[in-house]
């Protein structure tokens, strides 16, 4: 053997022998996939949930790769693509919608070796964790704004689907509202869907006619704060602070952050630690925080609700603490009592102020 072969052959073993000596980490980053049920677009619950992969892959930089897939509709779809993300390599998979829960456990069956977290849901396995965000303590606080700012005594609700997340939504905004109005009230219009800027701006405009001053959504789309600026009414935006949209409407936003909990649940796939798990924070948790006030709102309103803030976060306040009543006048908490996670999470009535009666969900 020539002496020029053998350097090539000693070379070409001494590179094998550092690449089988490289952490697994270096040698391939994690693949981690997301599932949106909506357009990323600039605001809203999905552009959150994207805002906090980006977090995540700045703070675990070349360790970790991702993949998102945004406007995926619930069902048959999903499972789809969940199905299509795990055959393609991505063993972390985040699917951001309530819909999506069923297609997920289905998916995780079947791959039992990847890691699935699954947003706003209830069912979990061994590789299927589920977490979500207390966003009624948001509520309740953009209640205490629409009470103090409202003249008419009532606001409006732009609501998808109804289901128990929405629903304790509504509840602790009406809560709140009530906290400091006790006459006051709040009107539901549901449109059964996500996302769908045109029955959003349309239900905006139903709840206005009917003397709403006050306006607020748990939809996806920046439709509400529009209609709300375009009428010259308040609006208190969810998900994302939407004030370039409404600078005169936007009292508030009940906002949502993601970032450092999809960091975490990240650092421990890489490093061999994930397990599933049940996580819901709130306020405490940074998951959950309000936009800045418009200038418009008063100093005594906004310490007020920022005392009542730090009162939940500190666990001094409970939304949901009784006496409590549905709109039905059924005592559903006795007075001093506070509702349990597992009643929150499976809420399925209007508390006192809410007009109407609640549809069945989807």
């Amino acid at each position: 053997m020539t002496r020029f072969p053998r350097r090539l052959t000693l070379a070409a073993m001494t590179a094998c022998a550092v690449a089988l000596a490289l952490p697994a980490a270096a040698q391939a980053p994690l693949k981690i996939g997301f599932v949106y049920v909506s357009p990323i677009g600039d605001a809203g619950w999905t552009f959150q949930h994207d805002t906090g992969r980006k977090e995540m892959e700045k703070a675990l930089s070349g360790k970790v790769t991702t993949k998102y897939i945004e406007s995926v509709p619930e069902g048959a779809d999903a499972e789809r693509v969940i199905r299509e993300l795990a055959q393609s390599g991505h063993t972390l998979i985040f699917t951001t919608s309530f819909g999506y829960m069923n297609p997920t456990i289905k998916v995780a069956q079947a791959f039992p070796k990847h890691m699935f977290e699954h947003a706003t849901g209830y069912k979990t396995s061994k590789n299927v964790g589920i977490y979500n965000a207390r966003f009624y303590e948001g509520r309740y606080l953009a209640g205490i704004v629409a009470g103090k700012m409202s003249k008419t005594g009532t606001a409006g609700y732009v609501a998808a689907f109804p289901i128990p997340e929405v629903v304790m939504g509504i509840n602790a905004f009406t809560r709140g509202m009530r906290s400091v109005n006790p006459k006051a009230e709040v009107k539901v219009v549901w449109v059964n869907s996500w996302f769908d800027p045109g029955k959003e701006s349309e239900a905006t405009n139903t709840l206005i006619s009917q003397n709403a001053d006050v306006v607020t959504h748990h939809t996806d789309s920046t439709a509400t704060v529009q209609a709300a600026e375009a009428k010259k009414v308040y609006a208190i935006a969810y998900h994302s602070d939407m004030s370039k949209y409404g600078p005169n409407a936007q009292l508030t936003a009940v906002t949502h952050h993601w970032g450092d909990y999809y960091t975490k649940v990240a650092k421990s796939a890489v490093e061999g630690k994930w397990t599933s798990d049940n996580v819901w924070g709130g306020i405490k948790e940074g998951m959950i925080k309000m936009a800045p006030f418009n200038k418009v709102v008063p100093q005594d309103v906004q310490d007020q609700v920022k005392k009542a803030e730090g009162d939940i976060a500190a666990g001094k306040l409970h939304p949901f603490t009784g006496p409590m009543k549905d709109n039905a006048g059924k005592e559903r908490l006795a007075a001093g009592k506070t509702v349990s996670d597992a009643d929150l999470s499976k809420m399925d009535y209007y508390v006192e102020g809410v007009v109407g009666k609640l549809p069945t969900s989807k």
